[in-house]
């Protein structure tokens, strides 16, 4: 498993994070608030842990946990010991946090939620892009996200060293099989969005066959990316031989598992889309260990 350079992760802006984080402890406090933290610990506890990683991965979402303890507790002290991109192994400190013990505990589930999810985000697409290896091939997820989560998901994609399909609909034209079908074929589908793109907005078209590239093909509207959905693999090879030296980026995308993404990559595809790295990933076992409470005198 290969981390993602360092150098390559922009930080991730609170902007995207701090309304979500605020939803989620909203969502887990209710009315009435943390009942068995108020009922078992005194108010005036303050406590210590350590955010530990039970299993080896690839972490992301560090400092969202600090935003979710900051929140409940603005005092909270947070120390960081890994940034996001970072391989670790079981055992790990990921983090620190000493604040107010109701805060702490208040916090603990949204803060392990969010990390571990990120987290294992971020180790299943480092697997996709090790198993491409060298090769000039593009490891991206999809718009398969959960609602609410799409910029923290895709910047967990980053962190395991993949790159991002669109973000939103305003993005780029993507002219799937239902476009087609409404639109009365590929080529009124590709004219309509030629001559309504911007010049800075790409045009990339979804086909199911290898007849369908061919029309594709012998359209005057060539599109700038041609996505291969559901190709088997000596289709795809076919399709990368159809389209060389056209200037039309290949993307292929359905179905794409771990046993079958480095042929893919050798067959001389440009990107590899997968939606289970955000629509079905395992989360990464991170846990939080509490230390002993100190109480305030």
């Amino acid at each position: 498993m290969n981390a993602a350079p360092r150098q390559t992760l922009a930080p991730l802006s609170p902007l995207f994070y701090e309304r979500l984080v605020r939803d989620a402890l909203a969502e887990d406090f209710g009315i009435g608030g943390d009942l068995t933290s108020q009922a078992t610990i005194p108010a005036e506890t303050r406590a210590q842990a350590d955010l530990v990683a039970r299993e080896a991965g690839i972490i992301a979402g560090g400092e969202i946990a600090r935003a979710v303890f900051s929140m409940l507790d603005p005092g909270a002290h947070y120390d960081l010991a890994v940034i996001d991109g970072e391989t670790v192994q079981a055992g790990t400190r990921l983090a620190s946090v000493a604040c107010d013990a109701r805060a702490l505990l208040g916090a603990e589930r949204t803060a392990l939620n969010l990390v571990s999810h990120l987290s294992g985000i971020a180790t299943a697409t480092a697997r996709f892009v090790a198993a491409v290896g060298d090769r000039p091939c593009r490891v991206t997820e999809t718009r398969k996200t959960l609602p609410g989560l799409r910029a923290l998901q895709k910047y967990a994609v980053r962190a395991g060293g993949g790159s991002n399909h669109r973000f939103r609909l305003d993005d780029a034209i993507l002219i799937k099989d239902n476009h087609v079908a409404l639109a009365g074929g590929i080529a009124p589908a590709l004219a309509a969005a030629r001559r309504a793109a911007g010049h800075l907005v790409p045009i990339e078209i979804e086909v199911d066959s290898l007849a369908q590239l061919d029309e594709v093909l012998a359209t005057a509207d060539t599109p700038d990316c041609v996505l291969l959905d559901n190709f088997s693999l000596d289709a795809v090879r076919e399709a990368v031989a159809r389209t060389r030296g056209r200037g039309i980026t290949i993307e292929v995308s359905g179905g794409v598992t771990l046993e079958i993404v480095s042929a893919l990559a050798a067959a001389g595809v440009d990107v590899i889309s997968v939606g289970s790295l955000t629509h079905s990933v395992r989360a990464l076992d991170i846990g939080l260990d509490v230390g002993k409470p100190q109480v305030r005198s």
